[in-house]
């Protein structure tokens, strides 16, 4: 099933159409995301999404539940589900996780990377140029997240993958909140120098553009906790309370 088709889906659907549904629900929610067209706090209302996509509410709990199992989507009882917010701690969190495992991916894909890998991410580079060209914003955001993911599946590992793709889904939604400026998506040229020096096999280059391109993408952002948070309601609203008088 492509992301075009929808389909209706029954209570004794089999569970392997059920399980593709699902994924159609959960990948049409992590590009809007990557696109930053679903900004953190939104609703996710489960019957809208159930009658955009034509399935039973419950396929779309269960696409739901999937996301918010990887810290995507919350989940809040008595008032349903919403694209994550992460706080500053979060961001800094995720930031953290991906140097720790992209320098890693990068070097063992520079160790063993064939020439139908390098074609597909050079395509995929050359997409980001082309997006970047024409000022299409929205794809380039995409792209250049996806980016990191194709290079964890070229590298062969699934749990990368997955890792990645959520780490990559929280990093746009942090950026949305913490960017600071105009910060749309990666650097310029950073993928294409990566790509370089995993063409040439050079594994210590890739780990360290790598491990630079991160801290570059995190130094775009405003992830300092704030030194003086008010202490209650009136100090934040910039309001000196009247003080009571005592009843006689």
């Amino acid at each position: 099933m492509n992301d075009e088709t929808t389909e209706r889906a029954a209570p004794d659907v089999p569970a392997t159409r059920r399980g593709r549904s699902e994924a159609v629900i959960r990948a049409r929610l992590l590009q809007a995301i990557f696109e930053r067209r679903l900004p953190p706090g939104e609703k996710l209302t489960e019957e809208r999404l159930a009658e955009l996509f034509g399935v039973s509410r419950t396929v779309v709990r269960q696409a739901l539940a999937r996301l918010a199992q990887d810290g995507i989507v919350e989940q809040h009882p008595n008032r349903g589900a919403f694209v994550a917010a992460p706080s500053r701690a979060d961001a800094r969190h995720v930031l953290e996780a991906r140097a720790v495992v992209e320098p890693e991916v990068a070097h063992a894909l520079a160790c063993r990377c064939g020439a139908e890998a390098l074609a597909r991410l050079r395509r995929h580079v050359a997409r980001e140029n082309a997006a970047r060209a024409a000022g299409d914003r929205g794809t380039l955001v995409r792209l250049t997240g996806e980016f990191h993911v194709a290079l964890a599946e070229e590298a062969g590992n699934p749990v990368f993958v997955r890792l990645l793709t959520e780490l990559h889904a929280l990093s746009s939604l942090a950026i949305l909140l913490y960017a600071r400026g105009e910060h749309a998506a990666c650097p310029p040229s950073e993928h294409g120098d990566i790509l370089g020096a995993i063409e040439r096999g050079d594994a210590d280059q890739a780990t360290r553009l790598m491990r630079e391109h991160i801290a570059h993408v995190a130094a775009e952002m405003d992830l300092s906790e704030p030194e003086d948070r008010p202490t209650d309601l009136a100090q934040a609203l910039g309001i000196t309370p009247r003080t009571r008088q005592r009843s006689r």
